[in-house]
């Protein structure tokens, strides 16, 4: 910048906004358009962003304490030639202007947001269209399809009492959605019952279960939300419940189920969806997730229901396992069943064992070696599974490894549960 008189003034740097916590930033798997990609799975905005190499790594200094000139040096390193103050401007307000930074806009859609969730009369269907058909007859198909490519099942399953299938894409879990499912289209009275969802909250608030009143829509109807068992746990469950939870409006696991039980059973459902945040404090601290008061006290009043209406509830898990490969921070490339990833079907076996088992406190002392270095999303809802309805001994039907992008592993399994 120049005065009239030719003389160049000092420019004064200004602080940039901080990168949102919780974006989904992973690799591009084209190697034609390399750099990372950025998205916001909480919908705040659709927008989906290539960030190229050299601004990729200039994203580390968005952290809210660094300045428009730290950037501009560090790219001006980085490329080998003279970056503008303008360049790092256009940089800094296309993120900003998509909702990707920290600042008083992006708080101002985000609490537009979660007031129209609150104020909606329904949840409709999140990603119909996109990770499955958008239409009823297309949803039929394409899951009997799946059913069909398994064979027929071994008979139908005596005494069950719940079953975990996984909320990986349909796609890429057919198999273990079909196993879990086709077996549940020969137990028509289940359809009566309460069906409780619990599924993982890959975005909520850690220690957390968030609950909802809201009907939930997808192409092939309506489920009903047994209101009156929210809010009992609402009254219950202490202050480790978390109502009207927003990231019911874009969380996949619990939808993912509603379509395929609609599917194996009947459109007319009656459901209590729970997504289950991360246990922080509990691997953080070592100790099981009771030891920490909120969630002991909700595990309880679940408890409390699971016993009161045992004749009443089925229980659907919506679970994956283990995330491996640089999609998930791993130095390596992750290999369905290959390599490095023989060893995580070993992990993954003990602690589903310990799970069907009903030894909850093994399955803990496994996921806690390490701070899960598996980074099994799954585990939250499993735990309380087991910690509400400690009688509940499981089966292993199938499991799987898939690769999500050349780089990436998620394994997923198909369980069915009885009372012991």
């Amino acid at each position: 910048m120049c005065n009239h008189s030719g003389v160049e003034l000092k420019r004064m740097p200004s602080n940039i906004p901080a990168l949102r916590r919780g974006l989904d930033v992973f690799p591009s798997s084209d190697p034609r358009q390399p750099g990372l990609i950025l998205r916001d799975p909480l919908h705040y905005t659709d927008a989906v962003l290539l960030v190229p190499p050299p601004l990729a790594q200039a994203l580390g200094y968005f952290d809210g304490e660094h300045t428009d000139l730290d950037v501009q040096d560090h790219l001006t390193r980085a490329t080998g030639r003279l970056v503008f103050s303008d360049d790092v401007k256009r940089f800094v307000g296309t993120l900003e202007k998509q909702g990707f930074l920290e600042t008083v806009e992006f708080e101002r859609l985000k609490a537009e947001k979660h007031q129209a969730f609150r104020e909606a009369h329904e949840r409709p269907p999140a990603h119909a269209g996109t990770a499955y058909p958008a239409d009823a007859e297309g949803v039929h198909s394409t899951f009997e399809e799946y059913f069909q490519a398994i064979g027929a099942p071994d008979g139908a399953p005596a005494g069950i009492f719940g079953v975990a299938a996984p909320h990986v894409s349909p796609e890429g879990g057919r198999n273990c959605y079909a196993v879990t499912y086709r077996r549940l289209a020969s137990c028509p009275e289940l359809a009566d019952r309460t069906i409780v969802v619990l599924g993982t909250s890959h975005y909520g608030d850690p220690d957390k279960f968030g609950l909802t009143r809201k009907p939930f829509v997808t192409p092939l109807g309506t489920l009903r939300v047994d209101t009156d068992l929210v809010g009992w746990l609402e009254q219950h469950g202490g202050e480790a419940v978390s109502s009207e939870d927003y990231c019911h409006a874009v969380e996949h696991s619990i939808e993912f189920q509603c379509v395929f039980l609609q599917h194996a059973l009947r459109p007319e459902l009656t459901i209590l969806p729970i997504l289950c945040g991360p246990f922080v404090e509990s691997l953080h601290m070592g100790r099981p997730p009771e030891s920490y008061e909120p969630l002991r006290r909700f595990f309880e009043a679940l408890g409390e229901l699971a016993e009161s209406h045992a004749d009443k509830l089925f229980w659907v898990l919506g679970i994956d396992l283990a995330h491996v490969g640089r999609r998930y921070g791993d130095g390596f490339t992750g290999l369905a069943n290959l390599g490095p990833m023989a060893e995580v079907a070993e992990q993954d076996r003990r602690r589903l064992e310990a799970v069907c088992a009903g030894d909850r406190l093994e399955f803990f002392d496994l996921v806690k070696e390490k701070g899960d270095e598996l980074k099994w999303c799954g585990y939250p809802p499993l735990y309380t599974f087991a910690a509400a309805v400690p009688r509940a001994r499981g089966r292993l039907l199938h499991y799987e490894q898939w690769n999500i992008d050349p780089h990436s592993v998620v394994s997923f399994a198909s369980l069915e549960f009885s009372l012991s």
